[in-house]
């Protein structure tokens, strides 16, 4: 078996299996429990399934080689705590030092603060209207291959396999991963009140097991997941209302001497302006998670626009007045020394209590790594169901109805982009390559507009407001290449050119790796997965 199942193929009749008329692909998956493959249509789901007893059901599952698909069971609530779970992690305790640095002024710093926040509101608007129109699990991989691609000989596998590159084996895993290491180091630190970095040993440990926990996590249950995901943007809320009360409480009491600076020193360099873009846009980035899991999202053409325009304002809300509260109570220099503004922050203000802070930043570390983990695995889901990867990538647990391979080889990427000590040069590209897939991804809607205007769209946003997003983003990726000229940026144009001599062969060319349905069948028993169908 190649890397990826045929899309283009027979089924065990001899017939031929291809894309219909509406778009829709009938995936070949393997079965080597059976020892045959079986034609799966999206539409299509074995009435057995639900005429037989839980029990009988999961056997039949593996022995058919159909997992039934993954539940939904993410409503408008737990929708809405995926975004802002997501999008605040420890990027608003960490980037007011970086957004201040590139704008040099109290007020420039907020108009960036607020400016990110519109944007990711206009970028998430345009998905809402992608996710309800093309409602596919795997965000920006679903609406490539939608709107450019048909069968394996167009352009939109190519674009979609180069994000899936990309994704999986950078972007994703290094979201995951610098996550988890904030909540190592926060974690570790109180244990080694001397030094000024905790060892790295200790810190590397705490990040593995985290990581191991909400792999468990993600695979033992989606409502223990969405559960967890709840609780912690709770507490996130609960951390930035702190900050802002205290800062509010500052500006009463009439000590305004730091806020009051207002645009005092704003710089005018285009390229530091662009660098506090790139540190407000980290903080918020995941504002587009949901789309990772809109085939487990209850009703997800009414639910989708709703959390969307519930979560990033009022996530938008929250970081504004968290930076206002940062800027009452510490100066421009203060902040710009601070390694963790929030942990500094606390010192002013908590005295005893102080070490709160720290307990809320390693929460909120929590909460956006599991959110990242549960989305990414659905990514790895859907881009090997469309032929990108192994398709054992796309199995489902039976009896949990999780995408438990998926996820356990992000969690395995993931580990190994930690192993290096520096992941400076693989965060400084994040931002680039990001921008590069959301530029795509408006082309496709805009392109879509043109191409199927009577396609059905639950929710249809202003033209103009794409637009922009794709305006932003080309400046996004362009300015900083001109800027700085750094050679971080020629690696990453050499990683996803990289990406073309695993996809010709493999995914093209269909290249078949010997002796793969043995491990598959190893694997599929071994875990109880077997190939979903897709409602």
């Amino acid at each position: 078996m190649g890397i990826g199942c045929e899309i283009l193929g027979n089924n065990q009749n001899g017939q031929s299996t291809k894309e219909n008329n509406n778009g829709d692909f009938s995936w070949m998956s393997p079965n080597p429990v059976t020892g045959y493959t079986a034609s799966m249509p999206d539409n299509k789901a074995p009435s057995a399934v639900s005429e037989e007893p839980p029990e009988a059901a999961e056997e039949s599952l593996v022995k058919n080689g159909d997992s039934g698909g993954l539940k939904k069971s993410v409503g408008l609530v737990s929708g809405t705590a995926m975004i802002v779970g997501t999008m605040i992690g420890s990027g608003i305790f960490i980037s007011p030092k970086g957004v201040l640095e590139g704008t040099g002024s109290v007020g420039f710093s907020l108009i960036i603060w607020t400016a990110c926040g519109v944007l990711s509101t206009l970028g998430a608007l345009s998905y809402a209207e992608l996710g309800t129109s093309i409602p596919r699990s795997g965000g920006e991989h679903a609406y490539l291959m939608y709107a450019f691609g048909s069968g394996t000989r167009r352009i939109g596998t190519v674009l979609a396999f180069i994000y899936d590159w990309m994704g999986i084996f950078i972007l994703r895993p290094i979201m995951f991963s610098v996550m988890c290491l904030s909540l190592g180091t926060y974690t570790v630190k109180p244990f080694f009140p001397t030094c000024v970095e905790p060892p790295e040993m200790p810190v590397k440990l705490v990040t593995v097991l985290a990581m191991l926990l909400l792999a468990a996590i993600n695979i033992y249950s989606v409502k223990m997941a969405t559960s967890l995901q709840n609780i912690t943007t709770v507490t996130k809320l609960i951390a930035i209302m702190i900050v802002t009360i205290g800062g509010i409480y500052k500006i009463a009491s009439g000590q305004t001497q730091y806020i009051g600076e207002g645009f005092e020193d704003t710089r005018e360099d285009p390229s530091l302006i662009a660098i506090a873009f790139y540190n407000g846009l980290w903080a918020y980035d995941g504002w587009n998670n949901l789309n990772f899991i809109t085939e487990e999202l209850k009703q997800p053409e009414k639910n989708l626009p709703r959390a969307i325009m519930l979560g990033i304002p009022l996530t938008t809300v929250a970081y504004v007045l968290a930076n206002v509260g940062f800027m009452a109570v510490m100066s421009k220099e203060e902040i710009l020394i601070s390694r963790i503004v929030a942990v500094r922050w606390a010192g002013h203000m908590l005295g005893v209590m102080a070490w709160v802070m720290p307990v809320f930043v390693v929460l909120s570390c929590l909460g956006s790594a599991n959110g990242t983990i549960f989305a990414t695995g659905r990514l790895c889901y859907a881009s090997a169901r469309d032929g990108h990867f192994p398709s054992i990538l796309s199995y489902i647990q039976v009896k949990r109805r999780t995408p438990m391979p998926s996820i356990l080889f992000t969690l395995i990427i993931s580990i190994l982009t930690i192993i290096p000590s520096d992941l400076s040069t693989l965060i400084d590209f994040y931002s680039f390559c990001m921008w590069l897939s959301y530029g795509a991804t408006m082309v496709a809607l805009l392109y879509l507009r043109y191409k199927e205007p009577n396609l059905h769209r639950p929710y249809k946003v202003p033209i103009f407001i794409p637009v922009i997003v794709l305006i932003m983003s080309v400046y996004l990726v362009v300015s900083p290449i001109i800027q700085t000229g750094r050679v971080t940026f020629f690696y990453a144009i050499l990683f996803i050119i990289s990406g073309l001599f695993v996809y010709f062969p493999f995914v093209y060319y269909k290249l078949k790796v010997p002796k793969t349905d043995a491990v598959y069948r190893f694997f599929q028993i071994m875990f109880q997965v077997a190939p979903p169908h897709h409602d």
